[in-house]
């Protein structure tokens, strides 16, 4: 893709209030895009910015799937729906969701709180 064209998609994508997409865009293409952010807009500089700073601190994204889970995570929170959530984390792989930090902004405050009393996190998690 030509930088024009990518410069372009960023900021339709931040217009469109797409940033999900925006941040993918700068993700994959990142030394080009770095290259020519005086071109993009301010909330997609915004975005650059932040992708700079995850990269250098050298914390790995969420992957979709994990996404996904902690939106079901905090669906069965939202409804206390207690058994579904045991049922839910105990598939294989799940505990691994709360190593990264990024689990916990997205979690809501009712899956935290459920998810500490039941033993899945430490309330010390929480603070952080």
């Amino acid at each position: 893709m030509e930088f024009r064209q990518l410069i372009l998609s960023i900021n339709g994508a931040v217009d469109a209030l797409e940033y999900a997409t925006a941040r993918r865009f700068i993700e994959e293409n990142f030394d080009i895009v770095y290259e020519y952010r005086h071109l993009l807009n301010s909330n997609a500089r915004e975005i650059l910015e932040f992708v700079k700073e995850k990269m250098q601190s050298g914390e790995e994204p969420l992957t979709k799937k994990e996404l996904n889970a902690i939106t079901v995570i905090n669906t069965y929170a939202k409804r206390m729906d207690i058994r579904g959530l045991k049922l839910f984390l105990s598939e294989k792989g799940k505990e691994k969701i709360f190593e990264k930090k990024d689990a916990f902004e997205i979690l809501s405050s009712d899956a935290k709180i459920l998810l500490a009393s039941l033993g899945f996190i430490k309330n010390k998690e929480l603070v952080k």
